[in-house]
């Protein structure tokens, strides 16, 4: 389904972590073709740098001074979206315990939110893009066309997190939806762009539902959209 390049918009699907963001998006730009912009990524990319270099995840100026030296390219993947920061693929390491549990803290710096979003919005000048994070319609892509708040309950996600790491990561069930509802609060409680839903954002809750049917009804809802505005450039 190829939306006309006159009538391309952006798309910003923003929730809390395990909410299956990433692979929709990916999934709906795929559909559109559209390009892909996992900004969870690009922050990981700067946790797994400050982790590796061994700097405090509060640390504003460090770390900010870090990413701002930080090379970050997205690259279309088989699976999944690649990483590369200063040309090295880091796409495997980006999914760690350590990293989960310190993303977070990285994503509350000033500094890094500040670089971060200013290097999405550029990804997006050119119109066709998907993105996803926590702050997308909010604050990174205020006037994207179509706006998704994507859910489902801390016990769901933690579910799918715990399939994705496998059981010998050494982390019950329990433990994680412990840790995804910090992440939330955290998330929801930093000063810098926390994680709201936009007024004008699309409620979808994803529990019991597959990645396909919540995938196809952002679709729908993207190709009403980019026809709305070409009928109206006419």
């Amino acid at each position: 389904m190829n939306v006309p390049h006159t009538a391309r918009i952006n798309i910003a699907i923003d929730g809390p972590a395990g909410a299956g963001k990433s692979t929709v998006a990916r999934m709906v730009a795929s559909s559109l073709q559209y390009i892909y912009v996992d900004t969870g990524a690009m922050y990981r990319a700067v946790t797994f740098k400050a982790l590796e270099a061994g700097l405090s995840t509060e640390d504003n100026e460090l770390v900010g001074r870090l990413a701002k030296e930080l090379d970050i390219t997205l690259l279309p993947g088989t699976d999944a979206q690649r990483v590369l920061v200063n040309g090295e693929d880091v796409s495997s390491r980006l999914r760690t315990l350590d990293i989960n549990r310190s993303v977070s803290y990285i994503a509350r710096l000033e500094t890094v939110r500040y670089r971060m979003a200013e290097l999405q919005r550029q990804m997006a000048l050119s119109k066709g893009v998907v993105m996803d994070g926590r702050d997308i319609g909010t604050h990174v892509l205020p006037d994207a066309e179509l706006k998704i708040f994507l859910t489902a309950t801390p016990r769901e996600r933690a579910t799918r997190r715990y399939l994705e790491l496998g059981p010998d990561a050494g982390i019950s069930l329990n433990q994680l939806e412990q840790e995804i509802k910090e992440r939330d609060r955290l998330d929801e409680e930093r000063e810098i762009a926390p994680l709201l839903r936009a007024p004008d954002a699309r409620l979808i809750d994803s529990t019991g539902r597959t990645v396909d049917e919540v995938a196809e009804e952002i679709v729908q809802w993207g190709i009403a959209v980019a026809r709305t505005i070409l009928a109206e450039e006419k």
